[in-house]
């Protein structure tokens, strides 16, 4: 088995100075974890932003009521400010054993898919690979 027989394909992605309020926005109303960050010049990949890396980057007091201006301004922080780049990625090609081995030994949860040319294809992630395990189950 392939990572293209079970990733996300047209995954949402953002460029590299999205404002983290649209990514908060993208968060609040989504069931994933991870976006991708591209290259808006050649949309090739240039990282991830995980649910956590956006907590850990804004205020605990975002839209409270001890909310101050310079909490506020953390939303006007850029995607490239906070993304992780130096990030580990696989082709549709790759044998999900190797996909899997990666994740495990970088205690990563997602890969992102490129092609040769970087440009994004996909997403692969922990619950794609668990899908996939319950789906040969029922088989």
């Amino acid at each position: 088995m392939i990572v293209a027989d079970i990733m996300t394909t047209n995954p949402v992605t953002i460029d590299m100075d999205t404002e983290l309020l649209l990514v908060k926005e993208i968060f609040d109303h989504v069931f994933f974890h991870h976006l991708l960050v591209e290259n808006e010049s050649d949309k090739t990949f240039a990282g991830v932003i995980s649910d956590r890396d956006l907590f850990s980057a804004l205020s605990p007091y975002i839209h409270t009521g001890s909310e101050t201006l310079r909490d506020k301004e953390t939303l006007k922080r850029r995607a490239h400010q906070i993304m992780s780049r130096q990030v580990d990625t696989v082709t549709p090609a790759t044998d999900c054993n190797i996909a899997v081995q990666i994740m495990l030994d970088s205690d990563i949860s997602c890969l992102p898919v490129v092609g040769d040319d970087k440009v994004i294809l996909g997403i692969v992630t922990w619950k794609d690979f668990l899908r996939y395990y319950l789906k040969l189950q029922s088989l």
